[in-house]
Formats: structure tokens, sequence, C-alpha cells
């Protein structure tokens, strides 16, 4: 994996995303309100007075020859507040980072890459007023009904189409979500989900042509997490016959559940905003790093409302290392969803702060 862009950069950015003393020190940022509803196409870009957002894509892709695969690809924006003052067009007002996975069973871990740079100068950026999101040839861009995605990392690259079909999914209050029991920790969220993916992948220098289900969500805060808060489990599940299912909790530093939360969209299109008390996650099986010494729970039961899901890895080494550009290290990856124990549907599962507490705020 590689840093792209000088460490100054990536080091103040790894403050902002970590809660470290340059974004204590920053002024004001802008704050989730409730009663602002999202409006498209315009919700679509960037909102740089936000201290942090991000574009997130999971998915299943099928290979000609019948392999199963998951994909991960996440563009980052953060707004330090170090240099707003600053005349230069090389500060940092502006950072970017971008991850991006393949959840391989045959390799058995993860192929994965990242990049860092401050935004301008046309080598990254987060644009208005639509999704147009890039650094260097990485890049996320979004035209009438699809998303075109392209990645080249050393070893594998992604050169995917997502095509919309479904209406966006507003998580929360009309798109608010929140985040724990203080109203400022909440952001904007909004999700896409059975999006269809065509399109291409290398690993090791050898091409496939994949097709496949995405999620896509696009979230932005100033206060994303408390000071009580650990980290988060977060499930987005494309389920069988049109439905789809959001749920998270919020763990904190003392190992309560801070907050919960989420959306379920029925087949016809009948939305469910889930209350914390309305979801529970249970685990049922962990796994241990052999390279980090992290332990994962990578098996779960989801309780979401009326309906109760058992979810099961792709595979159990989906471990992410993102200490060159975040600074963080945790497991996100495919999962399968089991009802009564049959299949209902696939989607990623994302758990964060179980080696290091997550400061993401």
């Amino acid at each position: 994996m590689r840093a792209r862009g000088p460490l100054p950069a990536a080091a103040v950015l790894i403050c902002a995303m970590a809660g470290g003393a340059p974004a204590a020190a920053a002024p004001g940022y802008a704050a989730v309100t409730p009663g602002n509803p999202l409006v498209f196409p315009r919700d679509y870009g960037s909102h740089p007075d936000f201290r942090t957002e991000w574009w997130y894509v999971t998915g299943w892709l099928s290979t000609p020859g019948g392999e199963s695969l998951g994909f991960q690809i996440t563009f980052f924006r953060t707004k330090p507040g170090v240099a707003d003052a600053n005349p230069s067009a090389f500060a940092p007002r502006q950072l970017l980072i971008a991850h991006c996975a393949i959840s391989d069973p045959k390799r058995g871990r993860l192929w994965q890459d990242q990049r860092i740079r401050r935004a301008g100068l046309g080598l990254a950026e987060a644009a208005l007023p639509d999704t147009n999101v890039w650094i260097d040839d990485w890049s996320l861009k979004h035209r009438a009904g699809a998303y075109d995605a392209k990645l080249a990392a050393e070893d594998f690259s992604i050169a995917v189409e997502l095509a919309d079909t479904q209406p966006p999914l507003l998580n929360g209050d009309a798109g608010v979500s929140r985040k724990g029991p203080a109203a400022a920790s909440a952001s904007y969220y909004y999700s896409l989900p059975h999006m269809k993916v065509t399109g291409n992948i290398t690993r090791a220098g050898e091409p496939s042509r994949v097709t496949g289900e995405a999620w896509f969500d696009h979230e932005w805060s100033s206060e994303y997490l408390d000071e009580a808060a650990e980290g988060w489990d977060w499930i987005g599940i494309n389920l069988d016959g049109g439905a789809a299912l959001m749920a998270f909790r919020i763990r904190g530093t003392d190992g309560s559940v801070r907050w919960a939360g989420g959306t379920y969209r029925a087949g016809d299109g009948k939305i469910d905003i889930l209350q914390p008390s309305a979801v529970h996650f249970d685990a049922l099986r962990t796994w241990t790093s052999s390279r980090t010494g992290v332990q994962y729970p990578v098996e779960w039961r989801v309780a979401a409302g009326p309906h109760s899901y058992v979810l099961k890895p792709l595979m159990d080494d989906q471990e992410n290392d993102t200490r060159l550009s975040t600074g963080a290290i945790y497991w996100e990856g495919a999962v399968r969803a089991y009802e009564a124990g049959r299949p209902a549907g696939r989607g990623y599962l994302e758990l964060t702060g179980y080696g290091d507490r997550l400061k993401l705020r």
C-alpha cells in the first residue's frame, strides 16, 4: 500500500480524522441541523464546510468463472481547519484520501490500496455540485442514472459502472442520522441500495469481466462521534426481493451501546426508520488477525425491528489496514445474510474501534 502525497499532508489528515490537536483547535465547521431537506443532484456533490465527508461503495461481484468476490471503494474529504487563511495553492485547506479493496477467497485476504493528497492543482478534488471526486487517476464520478469508478493499484484494479435501480434512501430524520445522545452527534446520510454493477477488475495482471450488485453511501458531518464513543458496527444489506437494510450501533468506551439506528425499505418501497431500541447486534463468532492481533466479531445476529438476520462473512480475513492514510485498522468485508436459516441477501459489514479507539469526529 502506498500513501500518495507529502508526509505533512498525511500528518494533518490523520489529526483531522483522529480528532488530534490541529482539528480540535480549528475554527467552526458547518453543523448538521434537522429541517434542511436534502436536495438532489446538489447533495450528490461535496460539502466543503463540513469537517468530514465520504462516498462509500461496497458490493458483491461475480466472474464468468463463477467466483464470488467483494469490493469496496471509498473517497474521503476532510477539512483540517489549519490553513484556511493561507493563500498558498499548496495549503491543505481540503484533503482527499481513497481506499479500495477486493475480497478474494482464493487469495484468503484483501487486495487493498490507499491514496492521500491535498486538494487542488488539478491532482485531487471533491467537486460541486455533483459527485466528482478524484485523486490522480482514481475517480468516482456521477452521470445521469449511474456512477463510474476507476481505481488502478499496483497489483489490482477496479473499473466499474454503478447504475441506479432505486431512488435515494434517506436515513434517520429525512436524511439527518443521529450518532449519539447529543443532537450535535449526527450526519447527513443517504444510501443507494441495489445498484447494478458491470465492468472489469484485474488481480495480479489477470483481467476479469464482472457483474454484481452494490450499496452506495454518502455521508457528511462535523461531529460524528462524541468523546465517549469507541467505534461502530455497521451493515448495508441488499435483501432479496428489492428490500434493503442499513443498521448500525455506536459502541461506548465503557462497553455500552452508545447509540443505534437504521433504515429498512421493503420491496414495495415502504420505509421503516429504526429507533435505537429496535436495533441489536449480537456477536456469534470471532476471528483474530495474525498481523495485528486484533480480534473481530465476524459473524453476527442483527435484529432490526421485526426482522432478524444472521450474517456470515465471505471470508474471515477482511481486515483493512489504512495506517498510511487515516491511521486506522478495521474490518470491512462482504457478508451473506440469512433469515430463519434461509439465504436472504448479501452486503457489507464494517467494524471499527476493535484495536484502538476510533476518534473520528
